[in-house]
């Protein structure tokens, strides 16, 4: 199946600025196998349509991609209704499935049928362990992974190879969570009293509400549903309406490895039904937990609505993220962290750095060899084409939003060495702001585009009250030589997320979450899975002494 994005020159070419390189002017087109190229919801087992459709749009020229059903509230709660049926089956099934199983799958043993019964912790639909079910959804990820980098590209405006980055990214966090499902340990305590002994178990919480954004359609999906299946959960996935078509590919490949019906159900929807949808999902009694990714505006109005019926509730909201150099740094390794962390997805992600700080002895170097990567290696374009660096932003809103930023910050002193312009639609030229203040919008504000504003400073405080003078605290960065001023401003800076000397930090082996109002909880790592269990205290009395 194909759909072909094509946009004729003669318009593209209308208010075009000479920097939008012609190459960009090319036709593309998104073509995936049939079965990834869903545009319905998935619900119980079922791709369900609706009577309304919205439109996904490639971001880079405003070409439609698909039209995708709108579920309303009508479909969330059936998808509620679904994860709530299936979780009684799921959460019995083992973490792991027994060697006597992998011996009898291997040689087509009439004794497998038996694994499938109701005693073993699986009705007959279930077919296999949540670890191995898991383990079979990341072989699939892998093996389609081009397909799912394109829906990525073209969907989210991403450059392929960050697109396939994403991918093998989002695969890693099933396979993690396929092997912490074997570890989901509990603690038998030493009892004061001779005749009792005190058990804590960790049980799966129930059904959970998935909301996820854009800026990465299928890691922010597998890194919450991967640690959710794992523990035993069932779960409903409200994805960004900007970029559907990834999360219903990921249900696809869901189904080819066997999860069972209403364990994984998806719920596309516009922005018009989404606080309908949302409404749902965050206060149905049979809802157990909600997990959310973005802004933290929207996440206060999700934990306002979970709080009547007290739910378990996970945040990763916004950052502000400080990048702080300091005069002992390695000047091109800052250079290449800066770049590495700022301009990944066009500055659209959580954990980019938004406020640079540099310490006024290598100030004047540092901005000039920035500057000189900057030209070297930014390149605008169509995610398709294999020279693009930098993509389109989600929408002109958010171009807008950068705009703005920039026109504040010239107003009030700064000076543009780089970019500063707006090209056709969404894109922008990355830009680097010089003689920034802290009065500054792009100081107070996070800005989710490709604008790197440097600011000066001279002392260790300084720079530590600047990075902090913020109701943000996801992600900051540090880079200096001296061993002693790293761990002190490590451990002093406001914020859940520290690189030393590195500008990309995300792993699955590695905890992800912030502080302030940057949100609640961790994702990935061992600590992952704990978002979805609870803790039972089991007191075993009247022992015989």
């Amino acid at each position: 199946m194909s759909v072909v994005c094509a946009l004729s020159t003669r318009r593209l070419l209308r208010g075009v600025s000479p920097g939008l390189s012609t190459a960009m002017l090319r036709s593309y087109s998104l073509d995936v196998s049939a079965p990834l190229l869903r545009t319905q919801g998935y619900v119980d087992g079922h791709w369900v349509s609706t009577a309304s459709v919205f439109p996904v749009l490639d971001p880079a020229n405003g070409q439609e991609l698909a039209k995708v059903s709108d579920c309303g509230p009508a479909e969330a709660k059936q998808a509620v209704d679904a994860a709530y049926r299936a979780s009684p089956s799921w959460k019995r099934a083992t973490a792991k499935m027994i060697s006597e199983w992998k011996t009898a799958e291997r040689s087509g043993s009439d004794r497998l049928s038996t694994f499938n019964q109701p005693d073993f912790g699986l009705d007959q639909n279930a077919g296999g362990e949540r670890s191995i079910l898991l383990r079979k959804w990341f072989d699939l990820l892998t093996r389609h992974k081009e397909d799912l980098a394109k829906l990525i590209t073209f969907e989210s405006g991403k450059p392929m190879k960050e697109s396939l980055n994403e991918i093998t990214y989002s695969a890693s966090f099933v396979e993690w969570f396929s092997e912490e499902a074997r570890r989901v340990y509990g603690d038998v305590v030493p009892s004061p009293l001779r005749d009792r002994k005190i058990f804590l178990l960790k049980q799966p919480v129930g059904v959970a509400s998935i909301i996820t954004p854009w800026n990465f359609p299928s890691a922010m999906i597998t890194r919450k549903v991967g640690a959710a299946l794992a523990a035993g959960c069932t779960v409903v996935v409200k994805p960004a309406e900007d970029t559907p078509l990834s999360a219903l590919a990921l249900a696809e490949l869901a189904e080819q490895a066997g999860i069972p019906a209403g364990v994984f159900n998806v719920v596309p929807c516009s922005r018009e039904k989404t606080p309908a949808v949302g409404q749902v999902l965050c206060t149905d009694p049979l809802v157990a937990k909600i997990s959310f990714t973005g802004s933290t505006a929207t996440g206060k109005v999700l934990l306002k609505m979970a709080a009547d019926t007290v739910k378990k509730a996970s945040m990763e909201l916004g950052g502000h993220a400080p990048f702080i150099v300091f005069d002992s740094a390695d000047v091109d390794r800052a250079v290449d962290g800066a770049m590495a962390s700022k301009f990944r997805n066009s500055g659209q992600a959580c954990v980019c750095s938004n406020r640079f700080l540099v310490q006024s002895g290598i100030y004047e170097r540092f901005v000039n060899k920035l500057g000189q990567v900057m030209d070297a290696e930014l390149r605008l374009g169509h995610g398709s084409d294999p020279r693009t660096t930098q993509g389109p932003l989600i929408n002109q809103r958010a171009a807008d939003k950068v705009l703005q930023q920039v026109s504040d910050a010239v107003s009030r002193g700064a000076m543009v060495l780089r970019g500063g312009k707006r090209l056709h639609g969404s894109f922008v030229e990355p830009t680097l702001l010089v003689d920034v203040t802290t009065d500054m919008l792009c100081m107070k504000e996070e800005t989710f585009g490709p604008l790197l504003p440097v600011i000066r400073f001279t002392t260790e405080e300084e720079a530590l009250t600047v990075a902090n003078a913020s109701n943000m605290g996801l992600a900051g960065y540090v880079y200096s030589q001296d061993v002693s001023q790293i761990w002190r401003v490590s451990e002093l800076l406001e914020v859940g997320i520290v690189g030393v000397n590195e500008g990309l930090l995300s792993t699955p082996e590695a905890a992800f979450g912030g502080v302030k109002e940057s949100g609640l909880g961790s994702e990935g790592s061992k600590y992952g899975i704990d978002e979805y269990l609870e803790l039972k205290y089991m007191c075993l009395g009247n022992l015989q002494p």
